[in-house]
């Protein structure tokens, strides 16, 4: 390019880019231009003494009125009714009413505020007073431009609805939908009980790696990264199980993990790749213990959150007072499915009700290959599950899709194994641990054959955690919790993207 069309190219780039900008962008940005031109860059301001929030001053109005208050936050409204103008003004607990004239600003100051525009950030120094209609409100003595809004906000009326963009730009979600603020509120309260609960009860807080050269812990799909200084190939964790039972092998006794893991898996309304789980193990304990554990600290979230441990979700009441419904899963499936696995022996058998009962969609690998495990868990997903509305524990699941898990006492078809449901979702999964290495190294060899039929979520061998078996684990029960989808049920959100700040999206191109 010739050096003359250079600035003609520039000319170009910038008639573009004024196109892609609407009007209101356009007024903003001159806005902005002639407040720095004048040397009053709101942006160039620093701090602000923010004295008092919305909820405080209406909450203590009676000891704070005619007190002066020094608050800040956004602009939602203005209301300009001539001499005087009423500016709705949102914080991080809500709304309050600032009244506004150029007696108590002067001329020039109020004229200026008047030229400023909704979703402008803002402070305001005066005192609390109740107008003539009985608003609590502050009478503004000073105002300052603290940041401006180049963007105009989302049209009052109709709001910031559209799913993909709530959930792909939340800083406008949470400014326009109170209620979505008030959920991430309620998610961090919900952690917190769950801390207090494990806490009192004498359970040690442990953060356990992230990368590890083992996808272990769980049946599932990681995510595959590389470190370039050890040339080495790593999974995102999907489990914290093996390095917490390390942890009870070194003698915590009581251990838990709350943190993130990876799952490289589908996406819907129930699942998100990243995603918050807990999980905690108690040396001297067993599934029956983390019944217990599980229904008691649920239910303690929920009166600490809720008030209650009833709770209305979509419409239907969701009662989590303990003790909650225990069942068997081959009595489940027997009663929602009309199948006795009981009196069945053989693999064959369990294949040909399969085929029979037509729940072969159901099973996670071709038929010729399943056990009678692989079936019962599939007919208790084609037939049960949908049933499970109130809280549940379905216990006693197959071995041989278990292999971390204890076998019951006089079957070792089963094992002490529980899953948790609640409106036809898992929550949580439990077991009395597995603590033999021997056997345990026998189940990861079986799930190695699994990977080579192209189970690419079974097990993968860790030789490390099979040593540290051999050092010595007490008798121990262990869960995990998947904490998203308990947040749910507590704030009545339909999608777990509700309640994940920023859940995985595709770029916007």
């Amino acid at each position: 390019m010739s050096q003359e069309n250079v600035p003609a190219a520039e000319e170009r780039e910038e008639e573009d880019a004024a196109r892609r900008l609407s009007e209101q962008q356009m007024v903003r940005r001159e806005k902005l231009a002639r407040l720095q031109a004048e040397g009053r860059d709101p942006f160039s301001r620093l701090t602000w003494n923010q004295t008092h929030h919305s909820a405080e001053i209406k909450r203590d109005f009676e000891a704070l009125e005619n007190k002066g208050v020094s608050i800040a936050g956004r602009v939602m409204s203005f209301r300009d009714i001539g001499k005087a103008a009423f500016i709705d003004l949102q914080d991080r607990d809500g709304r309050i009413q600032v009244y506004l004239n150029a007696e108590g600003l002067g001329e020039e100051a109020y004229a200026e505020v008047k030229t400023w525009d909704v979703g402008d950030i803002i402070g305001v120094e005066g005192y609390v007073f109740r107008t003539r209609r009985g608003e609590m409100s502050v009478h503004a003595k000073g105002m300052t431009l603290l940041a401006k809004a180049l963007e105009p906000l989302p049209e009052k009326f109709h709001g910031l609805k559209d799913p993909e963009i709530r959930y792909r730009r939340r800083y406008l979600d949470m400014v326009m939908n109170p209620q979505v603020m008030d959920t991430f509120k309620k998610r961090t309260r919900i952690i917190r009980a769950i801390r207090e609960y494990l806490d009192t009860r004498g359970y040690i807080e442990v953060e356990t790696p992230i990368l590890s050269t083992i996808a272990s812990g769980a049946a599932a799909r990681p995510f595959v990264t590389k470190s370039n200084a050890l040339n080495l190939q790593l999974y995102l964790r999907i489990a914290t199980e093996l390095y917490l039972k390390r942890c009870i092998v070194g003698g915590m006794e009581r251990v838990y993990d709350m943190g993130k893991n990876f799952r490289n898996e589908g996406i819907d309304i129930r699942h998100n790749p990243e995603f918050t789980m807990i999980e905690l193990y108690q040396a001297y304990a067993d599934y029956k213990d983390m019944m217990e554990l599980c229904e008691n600290m649920i239910a303690f979230a929920a009166e600490q959150v809720c008030g209650s441990a009833k709770v209305i979700y979509q419409g239907t009441e969701i009662d989590f007072t303990p003790p909650w419904r225990r069942l068997t899963m081959t009595d489940a499936v027997k009663q929602y499915g009309g199948i006795d696995f009981s009196g069945v022996k053989t693999d064959e058998e369990a294949r040909a009700i399969a085929k029979a009962k037509g729940f072969e969609h159901e099973l996670k690998k071709k038929l010729k290959d399943c056990t009678k495990g692989d079936i019962l868990n599939a007919a208790f997903e084609a037939f049960a599950e949908k049933e499970l509305i109130q809280p549940t524990f379905i216990m006693d699941y197959p071995t041989d899709i278990s292999p971390l898990t204890k076998q019951k006492p006089g079957d070792p078809t089963m094992t002490e194994r529980f899953e948790a449901f609640v409106y036809a979702r898992e929550i949580s999964n439990a077991y009395s641990e597995l603590n033999d290495p021997i056997v345990q190294l026998d189940r990861f060899t079986q799930q190695a054959k699994e990977r080579e039929l192209g189970d690419d979520e079974a097990y993968m061998l860790d030789e490390d955690f099979v040593s540290s078996l051999e050092v010595g684990m007490p008798p121990t029960g262990g869960m995990g919790i998947g904490v998203d989808r308990i947040i749910m049920f507590l704030t009545d959100a339909y999608s777990i993207r509700d309640v994940i700040l920023f859940p995985t999206m595709k770029p916007n191109n």
